[in-house]
């Protein structure tokens, strides 16, 4: 890759995840194969020290107490900017272990990008993977970055979308018990999140977005024989988003709308709980999917996998997924050709 600088526009936020885990190795080996636009790491710098010792990569690494775009040449390749957080972890902190201290980090490191965005000084965030149980032994009380996300850019209304070459996915609900799932669902929300797939289609390059809606229930409910959610709550919300010129349609049922959607028939289909809208787009690939957090008042991607305790500090996890969330905020950014019809 062709090095450049891009100095008049503000570079990615990268954050590091939890430092146990495969973040760090992912993140550096991302920036040894070279940038498509500048970055900074949000994170613990001697877990990212570490890392490029374990992987012998010859990258230059400078910690930014601060960051003002105008005043650096931001390097796409050779370099790594670090914006660490503090205190700084042990540098022997065990791999593949739960410790609180790199929990807390992991989140310290999200809410610096967080404020940072909010402030303009940075253009996306795009997220390595957390670790809950990290998380709640520090006493850090979120099911996971799509809240935190939420809460700290005073952002109400969010929604989870899961992103691959095939398919786009949106979810109505997210973590919450398969048990609490039709409770939850309300005529206000189904409609919601009809409006924020509709809008994240747009910022996708999607001129004319067909939203395909699926019902909870086997066969949709079956007119109600195998459910009420699809009449009371799904159908007339479709119904709303379609007197307010959004083209969507449903509720189809869920066993079949993932391979319409494949075929091309729809752009993004509306999940109506986790599993129903995660498993066929890991189906296709975990190296592939991106999970994007729509609504906020700035781009977020993440990679769509886990810490991977059993593999961290081996220097074998792949960066794949981490590299296509990067792209996909890129493309969200309009800085590289977008998704087409």
């Amino acid at each position: 890759m062709k090095q450049h600088t891009q100095s008049s526009l503000a570079p990615l936020a990268i954050t590091l995840g939890d430092a146990a885990g495969i973040g760090p190795e992912i993140v550096v080996k991302m920036h040894m194969q070279g940038l498509p636009a500048a970055a900074i790491v949000y994170g613990d710098l001697p877990a990212i020290e570490r890392a490029a010792k374990l992987l012998d990569a010859k990258l230059k690494i400078v910690a930014l107490d601060r960051i003002d775009s105008n005043a650096i040449n931001f390097e796409t390749n050779g370099v790594l900017y670090v914006r660490p957080t503090s205190p700084a972890l042990p540098i022997d902190l065990p791999y593949g272990k739960v410790n609180a201290g790199a929990g807390r980090a992991s989140v310290d490191a999200l809410c610096m990008a967080i404020d940072d965005a909010m402030q303009h000084r940075i253009s996306a965030i795009v997220t390595a993977p957390l670790n809950k149980e990290a998380m709640h032994a520090a006493g850090i009380d979120y099911p996971g970055h799509t809240e935190i996300l939420a809460e700290r850019s005073g952002t109400q209304h969010v929604a989870m979308m899961l992103v691959n070459e095939q398919l786009r996915v949106i979810l109505a609900t997210i973590h919450i018990a398969l048990a609490d799932v039709p409770r939850t669902l309300t005529k206000e929300l189904e409609l919601r999140t009809i409006e924020l797939a509709h809008s994240a289609c747009l910022g996708m390059g999607i001129t004319k977005p067909r939203i395909a809606v699926a019902g909870l229930n086997p066969h949709a409910g079956e007119n109600g024989k195998f459910g009420q959610e699809e009449q009371i709550t799904i159908t007339p919300a479709i119904a709303m988003a379609q007197s307010k010129g959004i083209n969507a349609s449903g509720p189809w049922p869920g066993d079949t709308i993932f391979m319409r959607a494949r075929r091309g028939e729809f752009d993004i289909v509306v999940a109506q709980y986790h599993d129903q809208g995660l498993i066929p787009i890991k189906y296709l690939g975990i190296d592939e999917g991106v999970n994007v957090t729509v609504g906020l008042p700035f781009v977020r991607t993440s990679v769509d996998h886990g810490t991977a305790f059993d593999i961290a500090g081996k220097g074998i996890a792949d960066p794949s997924s981490l590299l296509t969330a990067f792209q996909t905020a890129l493309k969200m950014l309009g800085r590289i050709k977008p998704y087409l019809n």
